[in-house]
C-alpha cells in the first residue's frame, strides 16, 4: 500500500526534481571546473548527489568516518548494487574523488560533460589493455589528497550478491603506492533496484573500513589484496543479513 501511495510523488515530484537538479548542477559543475576540479566536486557534484538522495527521501548513516584522512590519497573500492551508490559516495564520503567509469557514460547528456570537465576517468571495459593504459595515464591526477573510486565488480550486482573483483583498482594502488580504502554500501538496492525505476524511500548505511596500508599494498600480491578487500566489504554485508535473521526470529 505504501509503495502505491508513493508513486504519485515519484513521478510528479521526485523525477522532475532530479532532472532539474542534474541539469542545473551539471552546468554549475562545468563552470566551476574552469576554476578547479576539486572545487567543482565539493560545491557542485557533492550537493547534487545529496539533493538527489535526500529528495527520495533517504537517510544515510556513516560508520567508520574516523578511518578517512582528507589529506591522504586513496584507491577507494566499494560494492555496487544501485545507481544510488554514486549519490552516497559523492555526497557523504569526505574525499576529493575521481571516478573510474565506463566509457559509455561520456555520451550521457550533461552528466558526461560534467564528469569529463572534472577529470573523471573513462575506460573501455571491452579493451583491458587500453583500460590499463588509461588508468596509468591518470596517475598524475592522484596527488595532494585526491582519491580514485572504483566499483571493482565492474557492474552492478543484479541479485545483491557480490560479483568477482577485477584487478584494475589493485594494480593502480600498487603502481602508485596508495592505501586501499574498502567501503561497504548497504540499503541502496532496496531504494532503487538495478535496472528499474522502482524507487522507494529508505535507509542507507555506508561502512568505511580501515585502509589497507601502503606497506601491505607494497608487500602483498594483487590477488591477495583483492581477496582481503572483498572479504572486508562482504563481511559487513553478512553482518547485516545475520542481524535481519535475528530480528525476524524475535518477531
Amino acid at each position: 500500500m505504501l509503495k502505491i501511495c508513493y508513486q504519485p510523488y515519484k513521478w510528479l515530484i521526485y523525477l522532475p526534481l532530479v532532472f532539474l537538479n542534474t541539469l542545473v548542477m551539471g552546468g554549475w559543475v562545468i563552470l566551476l571546473s574552469f576554476i578547479n576540479g576539486s572545487i567543482a566536486g565539493k560545491y557542485g557534484a557533492s550537493p547534487w548527489a545529496r539533493m538527489a538522495l535526500l529528495a527520495t527521501p533517504a537517510a544515510v548513516r556513516i560508520r567508520g568516518a574516523q578511518h578517512v584522512d582528507a589529506k591522504q590519497s586513496y584507491v577507494v573500492v566499494a560494492n555496487h548494487v544501485s545507481q544510488c551508490d554514486i549519490f552516497v559516495l559523492y555526497g557523504w564520503l569526505d574525499l576529493d574523488i575521481k571516478w573510474v567509469m565506463k566509457a559509455e557514460m561520456r555520451k550521457v547528456p550533461v552528466i558526461g560533460a560534467a564528469c569529463a570537465a572534472m577529470g573523471h576517468i573513462f575506460i573501455d571495459r571491452s579493451d583491458s589493455d587500453g583500460a590499463m593504459k588509461t588508468l596509468r595515464a591518470a596517475k598524475k591526477t592522484l596527488v595532494a589528497g585526491k582519491s580514485v573510486v572504483f566499483f571493482p565488480e565492474g557492474t552492478r550486482s543484479r541479485d545483491g550478491k557480490m560479483l568477482p573483483f577485477k584487478a584494475g583498482a589493485f594494480v593502480m594502488a600498487k603502481d602508485l603506492g596508495l592505501p586501499i580504502l574498502p567501503i561497504t554500501i548497504k540499503g541502496t538496492g532496496e531504494i532503487l533496484p538495478s535496472d528499474t525505476l522502482d524507487l522507494y524511500p529508505g535507509m542507507v548505511d555506508m561502512v568505511i573500513h580501515p585502509a589497507i596500508s601502503t606497506e601491505r599494498v607494497a608487500s602483498a600480491g594483487v590477488r591477495t589484496l583483492i581477496r582481503e578487500a572483498r572479504s572486508t566489504i562482504a563481511g559487513a554485508l553478512e553482518e547485516e543479513r545475520q542481524a535481519e535473521i535475528i530480528a525476524e526470529g524475535n518477531l
